[in-house]
């Protein structure tokens, strides 16, 4: 083997090597800015920083705080009266309109996320938002009665994720004409759109080593 195609496989087997592990920071560099941005105002209302002496810091503790008050609340949540309390607050939320549908629609979207089988139903591409772009789309519900009547066809809901973040998109009423079932699961489909297109297959073997030349 010649000495072009020794390095040209050896930059192949870096790059499958290589790749995974920038696709994880470039997600992990989304959320971080995302989290520090969100976070600021409290670390200044609180005066983390002053008490701490360095923003950074301050931000860490922050985050571990509210991963503590997230973990108590799901332990409160997974007994008895725990599931009162917030089954007490959920009937409350849906008598606020707005707030209701706002609510229970995140919440419907977390749950699909957290197990996707269990939410989404199935994977398809269709011209979305305009024709000659190709979106992925999640098949979630038969469309309302009401908007079947005024379409007057039957029509599937398409939920279409944004990427990185999935919890967000655009939800379409859809004739089954108008897009296509693909053969990829649920999770390979959320995965693609968490790493923006750059975990497009499923992995493959890495290429085998080049012999040494006796």
């Amino acid at each position: 083997m010649d000495a072009l195609a020794r390095l040209r496989s050896s930059f192949i087997a870096g790059l499958f090597l290589v790749l995974p592990l920038a696709v994880t920071l470039f997600v992990l560099d989304w959320a971080v800015n995302r989290l520090t941005i969100t976070l600021a105002p409290v670390v200044s209302e609180t005066g983390l920083a002053e008490l701490v002496g360095n923003e950074v810091l301050a931000t860490a503790l922050a985050v571990v705080i509210i991963a503590f008050g997230v973990t108590l609340l799901g332990f409160v949540a997974s007994h008895e009266a725990g599931r009162r309390l917030f089954g007490g607050f959920e009937r409350g939320v849906r008598l606020l309109p707005v707030v209701r549908a706002v609510y229970f629609g995140v919440r419907q979207v977390s749950e699909s996320l957290a197990s996707p089988s269990d939410g989404f139903d199935r994977v398809v591409v269709a011209e979305f938002p305009r024709d000659g772009t190709y979106a992925i789309g999640f098949i979630t519900n038969p469309a309302p009665s009401g908007v079947r009547r005024v379409a007057g066809e039957d029509l599937m809901t398409v939920f279409f994720p944004h990427s990185p973040n999935p919890t967000a998109g655009k939800l379409a009423m859809m004739h089954p004409d108008d897009y296509d079932e693909i053969d990829m699961s649920v999770a390979r489909g959320l995965r693609l759109l968490v790493t923006t297109g750059l975990s497009v297959d499923d992995p493959k073997r890495l290429p085998a080593p080049v012999a040494a030349d006796d």
